[in-house]
């Protein structure tokens, strides 16, 4: 099943459970994630957004489409967020670029060495992800930043799937915010690690070992709050804070680091 699925277009609520399915690569998912159009909701609210644009953004063309996850198709590191930001993703069609929590995210993986430069503008930047893909449980920007409980379930199985398709190389995983960690908890049991039981806290600098129900690797769980504007401005998170878990994580990836 895929795009052409009969009576299963984007507009269908069912469109991610059958799209994702027919996506036989990381590239596939990419691209059909885009034409997602399941929550009526957040697709007037990011098309809306798009329209009337910021001042700062005026000469801009917005994406204001769903944004695809970002970052190497083997990789062995993902980072999940929340959503795309407004007029961060959302406009400049890329996760978690052109926004604050974006600035500090990059930074602290050029940093550890896990980024090609510190700053992500566009798509066409030519930044680059070492051993790093990221992406999040909700792809369309929300009003508020705040996806529903029901939006996020609908966007579910993009995710999952992308899981699925990372899961041979994959090691390790940063979770920035509680959101996304509950979010990914049942994508992590269903793609095939065990949750220990009761199922794990978030936290920052939160650790959790998934063993694989077949035997293969363990994944290593990492969480971190989220590098939001109101979270570094309180120090709630710092640079520091965010730099040392992904250096954990990247260990437990068995990506090399720099000081």
């Amino acid at each position: 099943m895929g795009v052409g699925t009969p009576g299963v277009g984007p507009d269908d609520p069912g469109f991610p459970v059958a799209a994702a399915a027919g996506a036989d690569g990381v590239p596939a998912l990419d691209a059909v994630v885009t034409t997602c159009r399941a929550c009526p909701r957040l697709v007037a609210w990011r098309e809306e957004v798009g329209r009337a644009r910021r001042r700062a953004y005026l000469d801009w063309t917005y994406w204001a489409r769903p944004v695809p996850g970002f970052g190497p198709h083997d990789a062995a590191l993902a980072i999940v967020g929340l959503a795309p930001a407004a007029h961060g993703g959302n406009r400049t069609g890329r996760m978690f670029t052109g926004d604050p929590s974006g600035d500090v995210l990059y930074a602290a993986l050029h940093a550890v060495g896990l980024a090609s430069g510190p700053t992500a503008v566009d798509r066409s930047d030519g930044l680059e992800l070492h051993g790093v893909r990221i992406t999040s449980p909700v792809h369309c920007a929300p009003p508020d930043n705040r996806p529903t409980t029901a939006e996020r379930d609908t966007c579910r199985p993009w995710l999952a799937q992308e899981f699925r398709l990372l899961r041979p190389a994959l090691r390790a995983v940063v979770v920035l915010g509680g959101f996304g960690w509950q979010a990914l908890l049942p994508v992590l049991r269903d793609a095939g690690w065990q949750l220990p039981r009761p199922r794990p806290a978030f936290g920052h600098a939160a650790q959790v070992l998934l063993h694989d129900a077949g035997g293969g690797p363990d994944l290593q769980l990492f969480g971190s709050y989220h590098p939001s504007q109101r979270n570094i401005s309180t120090r709630t998170v710092t640079p520091a804070m965010l730099r040392d878990v992904l250096r954990s994580a990247a260990g437990a990836a068995g990506l090399t680091t720099r000081d």
